[in-house]
This record gives structure tokens, sequence and C-alpha cells, in this order.
């Protein structure tokens, strides 16, 4: 028989997790966002008309990609380091490391490129 846990909203998101709730919450975001422009491209490529026009529009504006890209480029990092800790079980107890180290490498790569879809995103 399941557990029955009773916690509220509120009190799952006062959770003082810090960097391991962060990455789970933004791993979960970052599958959410891929499947949303993954749908929308797909009803696009479906649906004719002004419709169509208008959600083609959506994912070709810069500030969706750039939120798909993060959400993408997340996604991958994250799951790179979860697979590292899940092969590798001995280092687990350097988790937070890792997530230091995941940050490390997602922020620069992420940052140029938003700068650069930004600058390019006029033509």
């Amino acid at each position: 028989m399941g557990m029955t846990r009773n916690v509220s909203l509120f009190t799952a998101l006062g959770y003082k997790g810090k960097g391991p709730f962060l990455t789970f919450i933004l791993h979960r975001i970052g599958g959410l966002g891929m499947a949303i422009f993954v749908t929308m491209h797909i009803l696009a490529s479906f649906i004719s008309g002004d419709i169509g026009q208008f959600l083609n529009n959506i994912y070709e504006h810069w500030l969706f990609q750039i939120v798909v890209y993060f959400c993408a480029l997340f996604h991958v990092i994250n799951g790179l380091r979860i697979t590292i800790l899940d092969l590798w079980p001995n280092l687990l107890e350097y988790q937070r490391e890792a997530i230091w180290v995941e940050w490390a490498v997602f922020l620069p790569i992420f940052g140029l490129s938003a700068v650069i879809l930004m600058q390019t995103a006029g033509g």
C-alpha cells in the first residue's frame, strides 16, 4: 500500500533543499519546456491558416528559442550529471560539488548562446 503524504503546496515550496532540489525542479521544467516545443512544432505542421502561422510565429520568436534552449541544455547537462552519479555511486558523496560543476559548464555555454541568439534575432 502506498504512503500518504499530507504536505500542502505552501509547505512544499518552503523546502530548503537548495542545489539538489533546484536542479530537480529545473530538470522537470526543462523536460516540460521541450515537450511544449515539440507539441507546438507538430501542431503547427498539421494546422494551416492563421492558427498554424500563429504557432510558427511563437516558436520562431527569439525569446521562445532562448527559453527552449535553456530547457534543453539544462536538461542535457543535468541528465549527464545524474547518469555519471548513477554509474559511479561512490561519487554520490560529491553530489553538491557535481552540481557546482554542472552550473560552471551550463552558465557560460548558455550565456554565450543567448547573447548570440539575441544579436542575430533581428535578421
